[in-house]
């Protein structure tokens, strides 16, 4: 039975409205999680910086202490505020977006994403790296983190169902990576890649071709 995409990215934007004030505790339960933040330090962040999905701001300030600015986008209006709230520095601004729907209005010198590439249905992956890409300055670099490969089985669209504190539940994107399939992926659409394994993450950084001749 085919997935009607729209309908589920619509609801997964919905899981992420309703899960903005348990989505934190993710972190705390989580030790890798927590060390995994550290990353960003070893990471090519640097100069003006796009955070697309940024959820609770969990990574954003770790952005702003080596940016220039950061602008912040997400879909959802509730993890945005508690972001907001989370984020006391003046070089950060925040926005919200559809970013299936969205093109930037400038440019940036990096372009970060944490635990959004597996959000990505399949159909969509070229149509979100054009975006990156429009997004991106002239040598600019796309930064991503992730989840590992998994042993769940892969569907065209993989849609899995979450349930919340109130029993409520919601069906997202879920689309795990492996850094080879996804490397030849991107190779195919146009982008220089260097993606590897952190544990139970891969961490990518990703460069258009044409910028890298």
């Amino acid at each position: 039975m085919a997935v009607d995409e729209d309908a589920l990215l619509a609801e997964q934007i919905a899981y992420y409205r309703a899960r903005a004030p348990e989505y934190d505790r993710v972190y705390t339960e989580r030790r890798d999680l927590r060390d995994l933040l550290t990353v960003v330090d070893d990471l090519p962040i640097a100069g003006d910086v796009l955070e697309l999905a940024c959820g609770t701001g969990q990574w954003t300030g770790a952005l702003a202490a080596r940016a220039r600015s950061v602008t912040a986008v997400d879909a959802s209006p509730e993890v945005l505020g508690i972001a907001r709230a989370r984020t006391a520095s003046a070089k950060v601004g925040f926005e919200r977006v559809d970013v299936f729907k969205w093109q930037p209005q400038r440019r940036y010198d990096t372009v970060f994403f944490a635990f959004w590439l597996s959000h990505v249905p399949p159909s969509r992956l070229g149509d979100f790296w054009n975006t990156v890409a429009a997004a991106l300055a002239p040598h600019g670099k796309a930064v991503f983190i992730d989840e590992g490969p998994s042993a769940a089985a892969r569907a065209e669209v993989a849609a899995e169902v979450r349930r919340l504190d109130d029993g409520s539940k919601y069906r997202i994107v879920k689309v795990f990576h492996e850094p080879e399939e996804l490397t030849g992926e991107l190779t195919e659409l146009g982008w220089s890649a260097d993606i590897r394994t952190r544990e139970e993450f891969i961490v990518g950084i990703a460069e258009p071709r044409s910028a890298t001749r």
